[in-house]
């Protein structure tokens, strides 16, 4: 005995045996359920930010809430996140959520009506319970505040503690590679564990449409994964009820008509307004219609990009064309063809196919 305590009582083999001893607590402690759950996911697609489409949601939880006791709303963001938001609806200020939804700045979140979203919650359906399961979105910020909340509170060690390093560990991972097939992987995953955690609970969940359809993503050239929605039907099967409501999102009238130039032709192009986004060293896209002008591109050769249905401010409809601007960084302008010929599907999604104009 003297011999391993005369080990220990040295810095390295010390600190080798803590290390070994937070292992075993972090994996007695999550005690994470291997049975299915026996209850029912409303999982709902939309486009995030969107006023109509939060009102919506609002409309369907009244429903669930009263009418059917639901008590869980499933929602993309990090577990930290989620955990922060469950503390705030037992407090008696806002001081939690501002702090949110200042982490959210540069987000689709990053909207006003998020905040109306969130206190309708707290006022009207005070029993609900926030689960997150995105990899871990603001760990910099959120995931670094949450983590000191629970030193404060003396909460090492438990099953909070121990989730939220996960999340955290996620979160620097997807954003060190910027790998989507192992976001896609992680919600999956991180989904299944709080759900199976509810036994017989019924939940509605909402995420974006990317995640919600069927099928299998390769975004970023690895081999394919199945989207979120896809490994939640295999595990779940009759007990996944999917609903689209990223189409409230979409104009039905154009904002103008311009007249737009293409090869000394001049054609009428349906504006429908410009998004800010965050995707790669793109900052804004702006879209337009050409009307009456499917036969005159049908046949241009299609450059291998792909923009989904989803990704367009308007109703799209089979055999139309579409001019995307996208202004990058540098403030430089790209001029995007796309057109929606019929039959082409990705990850389970309807697209617009890009072509080559001379």
């Amino acid at each position: 005995m003297n011999k391993y305590l005369s080990l220990l009582v040295s810095k390295k083999f010390f600190f080798l045996a803590l290390a070994v001893l937070i292992t075993v607590t972090a994996c007695a402690s999550i005690n994470i359920r291997t049975e299915k759950s026996t209850g029912q996911i409303f999982l709902y697609g939309e486009a995030h930010g969107v006023e109509k489409i939060m009102d919506r949601q609002l409309e369907i939880w009244y429903d669930y809430y009263h009418n059917q006791n639901m008590r869980h709303m499933f929602l993309e963001s990090a577990y930290f996140t989620a955990e922060f938001l469950n503390i705030w609806m037992q407090s008696d200020n806002d001081d939690i959520l501002n702090e949110l939804f200042d982490d959210w700045t540069g987000t689709q979140s990053h909207v006003p009506h998020t905040l109306v979203f969130f206190k309708r919650i707290k006022n009207e359906f005070p029993e609900t319970i926030f689960h997150g399961v995105d990899v871990g979105h603001q760990f910099w910020s959120t995931g670094k505040r949450f983590f000191q909340y629970l030193k404060d509170n003396n909460m090492q060690g438990t099953k909070q503690y121990l989730l939220t390093q996960k999340a955290i560990k996620q979160g620097r991972a997807f954003y060190i590679a910027h790998n989507f097939s192992y976001r896609e992987n992680k919600m999956a995953e991180n989904f299944i564990r709080e759900f199976d955690q509810l036994v017989n609970q019924n939940i509605m969940a909402s995420f974006g449409t990317a995640h919600t359809a069927f099928g299998y993503s390769d975004l970023t050239g690895l081999p394919k994964v199945p989207t979120m929605a896809e490994s939640l039907r295999e595990r779940y099967d009759n007990s996944l009820h999917i609903e689209d409501l990223s189409w409230l999102a979409l104009l039905i009238d154009p904002i103008r008509v311009d007249i737009i130039t293409i090869n000394g032709i001049d054609y009428e192009a349906s504006y429908f307004g410009t998004d800010l986004t965050a995707f790669k060293n793109i900052v804004s896209r702006s879209y337009w219609r050409l009307e009456n002008a499917y036969h005159v591109f049908s046949n241009n050769p299609v450059n291998g990009t792909v923009l989904p249905f989803n990704n367009y401010p308007m109703l799209i409809g089979l055999n139309q064309v579409f001019i995307v601007d996208a202004t990058l960084k540098d403030g430089s302008v790209l001029r995007l063809f796309y057109r929606s010929d019929e039959g082409q599907f990705w990850c389970g999604l309807q697209i617009t196919v890009g072509f080559s104009v001379e």
